[in-house]
């Protein structure tokens, strides 16, 4: 579009990965996404990949299981009210906790469950096309294997973040609303805090303050996120960029009195590539 070479895009993301595969071919992906010589012959899956991520954050942040529980519980909360979403049963953090272990020290309801579903977008250059505006854009690519990761593992998100902030002329501080990537429980905690949505070790706690709910200050992944909306691979991320959308385009329509500017942002591999977008509600 900004080459000119086309004027409206139909974006389209979407995968069968619950019914597309059984039990067993799924384990079986998961355990070869590492790298073939360093990482797969020793046996690691992706959840293993975060749970050695979550064990570090906890160590260096001083928070504990049940304050990453706490993400699960405000995601999980979000989805009762999303018609669509995977799981919309009410959780605790007890809940959290007593779910059977994946990966020290992610429990079951840590992680986001394998979905089928699609999303899709259309990006146009027609001004009046929906009245949201792309105003920055960021991307980060640091290492495809964790094994070649650098010592901050998040110093990709934190990267694409501030391209984005800069390309819009704005701070974090502007944003009315966010979509944060939440594969994991620690992958939603890591990016918040990379990003500059909170300060380090602070995510869990703001969550249980409020800060992210639904009519708060700050909402975050209003329709449940990967952890409780779904997560059908590559249209996870897509689909928080729709439900901010919608969220946004409601905001205008009803008034609301909140900052016309979102941040998303999204992550791929184990914290390996990273892309955030500003968008602004046009006046």
């Amino acid at each position: 579009i900004a080459a000119g070479a086309a004027r409206n895009v139909l974006v389209v993301a979407g995968e069968n990965r619950r019914t597309g595969q059984t039990g067993a071919s799924a384990t079986r992906v998961l355990s070869e996404v590492g790298d073939p010589l360093h990482e797969v012959p020793n046996g690691a899956s992706v959840p293993a990949y975060y749970a050695l991520c979550a064990s570090q954050y906890l160590h260096r942040t001083g928070q504990t299981e049940s304050d990453l529980a706490e993400l699960a519980v405000l995601m999980r909360r979000h989805a009762t009210a999303t018609e669509g979403a995977q799981f919309r049963d009410p959780i605790t953090v007890d809940d959290v906790l007593a779910s059977r272990p994946v990966a020290t020290p992610l429990k079951l309801l840590d992680c986001c469950p394998v979905s089928d579903g699609a999303a899709a977008v259309v990006v146009s250059a027609d001004p009046d096309a929906g009245a949201i505006r792309i105003a920055g854009t960021g991307e980060s690519h640091r290492h495809q294997h964790m094994s070649a990761a650098p010592a901050d593992i998040t110093d990709g998100a934190r990267i694409a973040t501030a391209a984005a902030l800069a390309g819009a002329g704005c701070a974090m501080s502007d944003m009315g609303r966010v979509a944060i990537y939440d594969s994991f429980t620690v992958t939603l905690a890591m990016l918040l805090e990379a990003c500059g949505v909170s300060a380090p070790g602070a995510a869990a706690g703001e969550a249980r303050a409020g800060r992210f709910d639904r009519h708060g200050p700050l909402p975050l992944n209003t329709h449940g996120g990967l952890l409780s909306y779904g997560h059908s691979g590559v249209a996870g991320g897509l689909a928080h960029l729709v439900e901010i959308t919608r969220r946004m385009r409601d905001d205008r329509a009803t008034g609301a009195d909140r900052a016309p500017m979102s941040f998303v942002h999204a992550d791929g591999g184990v914290f390996s590539s990273h892309a955030s977008v500003v968008l602004e509600a046009a006046t």
